[in-house]
């Protein structure tokens, strides 16, 4: 599966929003880490990353979440390996 950027900054605000249904993206910034914007919890983070990856088809190692922080290093990720 080939993914586009748009596409995969959907899929992130998708994904976070399956974890915190009220999730305000309208605050949060490409570069803004989200875990202190919507104040997620590394519970919620983890939960994010399992969606993600369930969504997207792309398995996300332990090593590859520092890469997941924000909108845009999430999109990128994604772009990365699906391309």
């Amino acid at each position: 599966m080939n993914i586009n950027r748009t596409d995969a900054l959907d899929l992130v605000r998708e994904s976070i929003s399956q974890v915190i249904p009220d999730a305000d993206f309208a605050a949060l910034g490409p570069d803004d880490p989200f875990r202190d914007v919507l104040e997620m919890d590394s519970l919620d983070f983890l939960s994010f990353v399992e969606v993600l990856s369930e969504r997207s088809g792309v398995r996300i190692e332990d090593e590859d979440t520092p890469r997941l922080a924000t909108l845009s290093g999430s999109a990128d990720f994604l772009v990365a390996r699906t391309g």
